[in-house]
Protein backbone atom coordinates (compact mmCIF):
# COMPACT_ATOMS: atom_id res chain seq x y z
CA UNK A 1 0.00 0.00 0.00
CA UNK A 2 1.42 3.52 -1.03
CA UNK A 3 1.77 6.12 1.32
CA UNK A 4 -0.91 9.20 -0.53
CA UNK A 5 1.00 12.16 -1.71
CA UNK A 6 -0.86 15.65 -0.92
CA UNK A 7 -0.30 18.87 -2.50
CA UNK A 8 0.67 21.85 0.37
CA UNK A 9 0.96 25.32 -0.48
CA UNK A 10 3.70 26.97 1.49
CA UNK A 11 3.89 30.86 1.56
CA UNK A 12 7.43 32.40 2.29
CA UNK A 13 8.42 35.89 3.43
CA UNK A 14 12.09 37.38 4.76
CA UNK A 15 13.05 41.10 5.50
CA UNK A 16 15.93 40.38 7.09
CA UNK A 17 19.70 39.47 5.90
CA UNK A 18 18.90 39.55 2.26
CA UNK A 19 15.52 38.81 1.62
CA UNK A 20 15.63 37.59 -1.43
CA UNK A 21 18.65 35.11 -0.73
CA UNK A 22 16.72 33.87 2.02
CA UNK A 23 13.57 33.39 -0.20
CA UNK A 24 15.41 32.09 -3.32
CA UNK A 25 17.57 29.63 -0.61
CA UNK A 26 14.27 28.16 1.24
CA UNK A 27 12.74 27.66 -1.81
CA UNK A 28 15.59 25.30 -2.88
CA UNK A 29 15.66 23.68 0.85
CA UNK A 30 11.76 22.99 0.29
CA UNK A 31 12.81 20.42 -1.97
CA UNK A 32 15.41 18.77 0.20
CA UNK A 33 12.90 18.20 2.81
CA UNK A 34 12.47 14.65 3.31
CA UNK A 35 9.44 13.33 1.31
CA UNK A 36 8.48 16.19 -0.27
CA UNK A 37 9.16 17.24 -3.86
CA UNK A 38 8.83 21.00 -4.71
CA UNK A 39 6.24 21.58 -7.96
CA UNK A 40 6.38 24.73 -8.78
CA UNK A 41 7.17 28.16 -6.58
CA UNK A 42 5.35 31.74 -7.68
CA UNK A 43 7.07 34.89 -8.64
CA UNK A 44 8.95 36.73 -5.97
CA UNK A 45 7.10 39.76 -4.64
CA UNK A 46 8.01 42.42 -2.90
CA UNK A 47 5.05 43.65 -0.18
CA UNK A 48 4.72 46.18 2.48
CA UNK A 49 5.06 44.79 6.04
CA UNK A 50 2.02 44.17 9.06
CA UNK A 51 3.32 45.69 12.26
CA UNK A 52 5.64 47.82 12.95
CA UNK A 53 7.42 49.78 11.22
CA UNK A 54 9.96 47.70 9.25
CA UNK A 55 11.81 46.82 5.74
CA UNK A 56 9.59 45.55 3.00
CA UNK A 57 9.36 41.89 2.73
CA UNK A 58 9.99 39.57 -0.40
CA UNK A 59 7.36 36.80 -0.26
CA UNK A 60 6.42 33.89 -2.63
CA UNK A 61 4.66 30.77 -2.46
CA UNK A 62 5.78 27.42 -3.66
CA UNK A 63 3.72 23.78 -4.04
CA UNK A 64 4.86 20.89 -2.25
CA UNK A 65 3.66 17.40 -3.17
CA UNK A 66 4.86 15.65 0.31
CA UNK A 67 3.72 12.19 1.89
CA UNK A 68 4.44 14.15 5.58
CA UNK A 69 1.44 14.60 7.92
CA UNK A 70 0.76 18.16 8.22
CA UNK A 71 2.33 18.62 11.95
CA UNK A 72 5.57 16.42 10.17
CA UNK A 73 5.59 19.10 7.70
CA UNK A 74 5.29 21.68 10.14
CA UNK A 75 7.86 20.86 12.08
CA UNK A 76 10.20 20.65 8.96
CA UNK A 77 9.52 24.05 8.15
CA UNK A 78 10.43 25.05 11.53
CA UNK A 79 13.66 23.44 11.21
CA UNK A 80 13.96 25.45 8.31
CA UNK A 81 13.04 28.45 9.67
CA UNK A 82 15.86 28.08 12.32
CA UNK A 83 18.56 27.34 10.22
CA UNK A 84 17.62 30.38 8.65
CA UNK A 85 18.37 32.08 12.20
CA UNK A 86 14.68 32.72 12.64
CA UNK A 87 13.96 34.89 16.46
CA UNK A 88 10.40 35.09 17.46
CA UNK A 89 10.63 38.37 19.29
CA UNK A 90 7.43 40.23 18.23
CA UNK A 91 4.20 39.43 16.55
CA UNK A 92 4.61 40.83 12.57
CA UNK A 93 7.56 41.61 13.33
CA UNK A 94 10.55 41.46 10.98
CA UNK A 95 12.02 38.41 10.34
CA UNK A 96 15.04 36.40 8.19
CA UNK A 97 12.37 33.40 7.05
CA UNK A 98 8.91 33.07 7.61
CA UNK A 99 7.47 29.67 6.00
CA UNK A 100 3.43 29.47 6.87
CA UNK A 101 1.63 26.18 5.83
CA UNK A 102 -1.00 27.85 3.72
CA UNK A 103 -3.16 24.72 2.69
CA UNK A 104 -2.73 21.30 2.52
CA UNK A 105 -4.68 19.50 0.24
CA UNK A 106 -8.36 19.59 0.89
CA UNK A 107 -8.15 19.30 4.68
CA UNK A 108 -8.59 21.40 7.19
CA UNK A 109 -6.36 20.83 10.30
CA UNK A 110 -7.05 22.52 13.72
CA UNK A 111 -4.82 21.87 16.49
CA UNK A 112 -2.86 24.14 18.91
CA UNK A 113 0.15 24.31 16.80
CA UNK A 114 -1.07 24.64 13.39
CA UNK A 115 -4.82 25.74 11.59
CA UNK A 116 -5.09 24.48 7.96
CA UNK A 117 -6.62 26.83 5.76
CA UNK A 118 -3.99 29.39 7.26
CA UNK A 119 -6.25 31.70 9.50
CA UNK A 120 -4.81 34.90 7.71
CA UNK A 121 -4.51 33.41 4.38
CA UNK A 122 -8.02 34.84 2.94
CA UNK A 123 -6.63 39.14 3.95
CA UNK A 124 -2.91 39.23 2.60
CA UNK A 125 -2.41 39.82 -1.01
CA UNK A 126 1.15 38.50 -0.42
CA UNK A 127 -0.14 35.33 -0.25
CA UNK A 128 -3.20 35.31 -2.69
CA UNK A 129 -1.80 37.38 -5.12
CA UNK A 130 1.37 34.38 -5.74
CA UNK A 131 -1.19 31.92 -4.70
CA UNK A 132 -3.30 32.87 -7.83
CA UNK A 133 -0.06 32.32 -9.97
CA UNK A 134 -0.10 28.96 -9.17
CA UNK A 135 -3.34 27.36 -9.18
CA UNK A 136 -5.86 30.44 -10.14
CA UNK A 137 -9.19 28.02 -10.20
CA UNK A 138 -8.08 26.75 -6.38
CA UNK A 139 -11.27 26.59 -4.18
CA UNK A 140 -9.64 26.72 -0.24
CA UNK A 141 -11.41 23.71 1.68
CA UNK A 142 -13.38 26.22 3.06
CA UNK A 143 -15.79 26.41 -0.54
CA UNK A 144 -14.71 29.75 -1.13
CA UNK A 145 -13.14 30.67 -4.69
CA UNK A 146 -9.50 31.83 -4.61
CA UNK A 147 -11.27 34.19 -7.50
CA UNK A 148 -14.02 35.38 -4.68
CA UNK A 149 -10.82 36.85 -2.26
CA UNK A 150 -8.79 38.02 -4.72
CA UNK A 151 -11.84 40.31 -5.38
CA UNK A 152 -12.06 41.51 -1.94
CA UNK A 153 -7.88 42.02 -1.62
CA UNK A 154 -6.13 45.16 -3.31
CA UNK A 155 -2.69 44.93 -4.64
CA UNK A 156 -2.00 47.76 -3.19
CA UNK A 157 1.94 47.73 -1.42
CA UNK A 158 2.42 44.74 -3.55
CA UNK A 159 5.08 44.53 -6.51
CA UNK A 160 5.96 41.33 -8.44
CA UNK A 161 9.60 41.05 -9.00
CA UNK A 162 11.32 40.85 -12.66
CA UNK A 163 12.97 37.27 -11.88
CA UNK A 164 10.57 34.52 -11.26
CA UNK A 165 11.55 31.05 -9.63
CA UNK A 166 10.47 28.01 -11.21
Amino acid sequence: MSTPVHRAYIGLGSNLENPRNQVTTALDELNQLPHCRLVVASKLYQSEPLGPLQPDFINAVAALETTLSPLELLDQLQELEQRHQRVRHEHWGPRTLDLDLLLYGDRRVDHPRLQVPHPELTKRNFVLYPLAELAPELTLPTGIALAALLAQVSPDGLRPLASSIS
